[in-house]
């Protein structure tokens, strides 16, 4: 296998009757996965696209997201997922840098596409999952196409998936991965997590994340059935696993934590559950002990980001045992997944600094992004010499080889698994005539993780409201970014240059805590 699309081709040669995607309403096979799939590829390239060009995606979890992923590769172009927790004004950017050609987007979202098709510069067609009165069916649409493969094969250093992760600057970037990142991912996968033919692969999180899109292409590359979530739900992922006899998931510790609060949980039946891989946010040890006793299978962590194809390092499961030797362990990322490389390094000089040390985490990986979309300079700056890539976390290596993440270099907030940057709030909470200057930091959240405060200084004579800030905040931004408090002050801490003393606002916070993240 070179490229995604011979996942599909293979499989149905196989294994043609075998379930490929299962979700409330239907079940997809295999073969129907490649038929479909093939019928997209023709379909895209009768629209005029062809190598690299790029499709939009905008919907929950569903089958068409995987038909659009292997109907994109069998014709070398690229799917781009839109958030679609985002405002509008936020997706009709991502659409509009990705320079997508077509567009598709589920009945569901129809009032966002409304409120952006205005603005949308590149995006000549618009295929709608359900019905509307204004643009073609995506069913109808795709009946009409012709069945046969285009054989358009990529090559393995072909971008096939681009998803986006926002920058510092508070704009989303488009985060190229190729065919070969996402072998590279699967691959190491494999060999640490143990999935086969005979497993039953959840893909709970959302596939406009590498935790939701590349995992299910994970469970695909293996020929086994990947059962769909549209969206989480705490309490239908016990029923799903019951149900379907999960074998094989991902879930960030804030869905694991809502999870365990549930009655349900404590008498479910989990013994098909083997591997329950967490990440994307920490966990605390006591999440994570009462969720090893619960669902009584193998846990693994993996840390890694988007730019990395997701997780390259991993905590195994013999480091999950709370009594045993390696305890101290639980707070650790993990150790480098096979064919990853990890250093820490001076953030200023990047010369490697020693073990229990902290510095900025460096990775080297066939799972690298080759770069962002459209962005060499931003590409530079991450993607640095002999092929590591800078992280923007700060942590420390033992002498062991074991990643310890300790705080963040860069000013990222991660709230219940999803990165928020406070530059882009901080942008929208300018607009508002009452604020005369603002600074957005990451406190503590029991349920989150962390969630974004906003201290601000009021304009003269302006007074300040905090429920009316945060509405303000969610008209033009994604629920999950706004802050979920507002603190007034009289100025903000600024070094000479006129940076914001960040460090000193969190630093109330977090007193008493060992790590700036929670």
């Amino acid at each position: 296998m070179e490229s995604l699309a011979d996942i599909v081709r293979g499989h149905a040669k196989a294994v043609p009757d075998r379930a490929a995607l299962v979700d409330d309403e239907r079940t997809i096979t295999y073969a129907e996965l490649d038929a479909r799939s093939n019928r997209f590829a023709q379909g895209i390239r009768s629209e005029g696209l062809g190598a690299q060009d790029r499709v939009a995606f905008l919907d929950k979890t569903g089958p068409e997201y995987f038909e659009a992923v292997f109907g994109t590769a069998k014709l070398n172009a690229v799917l781009c997922a839109v958030n679609w927790r985002l405002a509008p004004p936020e997706a009709a950017y991502v659409i509009n840098d990705s320079q997508a050609k077509l567009l598709i987007v589920s009945e569901e979202f129809l009032p966002m596409l409304d409120a952006i098709r205005g603005e949308l510069t590149t995006i000549q067609k618009v295929l709608v999952l359900g019905n509307s009165p204004a643009d073609e069916s995506y069913e109808t649409w795709l009946a009409r196409q012709p069945s046969e493969d285009p054989r358009i094969d990529p090559a393995p250093n072909d971008v096939a998936l681009q998803f986006y992760s926002s920058g510092t600057t508070g704009r989303p970037k488009g985060v190229m991965l190729t065919n070969e990142n996402l072998f590279a991912s699967v691959h190491a996968n494999n060999e640490m997590l143990g999935f086969t033919d005979a497993s039953v692969n959840l893909v709970a999180m959302p596939t406009f994340h590498v935790a939701g899109g590349a995992w299910g292409i994970v469970g695909l590359y293996n020929g086994c059935p990947n059962v769909l979530m549209r969206e989480v739900d705490p309490a239908a992922v016990i029923d799903v696993i019951e149900q379907h006899r999960i074998t094989h998931t991902v879930l960030v510790p804030a869905v694991i934590q809502f999870v365990l609060q549930l009655p349900q949980a404590r008498t479910a039946d989990f013994t098909s559950m083997e591997v329950l891989v967490y990440g994307a946010s920490p966990i605390s040890e006591e999440v994570l002990v009462d969720a090893v006793r619960t669902f009584g299978c193998s846990f693994v962590q993996a840390y890694g980001m988007t730019e990395t194809t997701g997780g390259v390092v991993l905590l195994p499961p013999e480091d999950h045992d709370p009594a045993g030797p390696n305890k101290h362990r639980l707070r650790a990322a993990g150790k480098a997944m096979p064919g990853s490389e990890v250093k820490v390094v001076d953030a200023e000089t990047l010369e490697a600094v020693p073990a229990g040390e902290v510095g900025e985490i460096l990775i080297r990986s066939p799972q690298n992004m080759i770069g962002y979309h459209n962005l060499p300079e931003a590409t530079a700056e991450t993607l640095i010499a002999d092929g590591w890539l800078r992280t923007g976390d700060a942590g420390y290596l033992d002498a062991d080889g074991y990643v310890y993440i300790h705080d963040r270099v860069k000013d990222m907030i991660i709230s219940g698994g999803e990165n928020i940057y406070p530059a882009e709030i901080e942008n929208a909470l300018m607009s508002h005539p009452a604020i005369a200057d603002v600074a957005v930091i990451g406190v503590p959240s029991e349920r989150w993780g962390e969630t974004p405060k906003a201290m601000v200084v009021a304009a003269p004579g302006a007074t300040i409201d905090e429920t009316e800030i945060i509405a303000f905040a969610r008209e033009r931004l994604a629920h999950y970014k706004c802050p979920t408090s507002v603190d007034v002050v009289d100025v903000l801490p600024r070094n000479p240059s006129g940076k914001i003393l960040k460090r000193e606002l969190r630093a109330p916070f977090w007193e008493g805590k060992a790590r700036r993240v929670n």
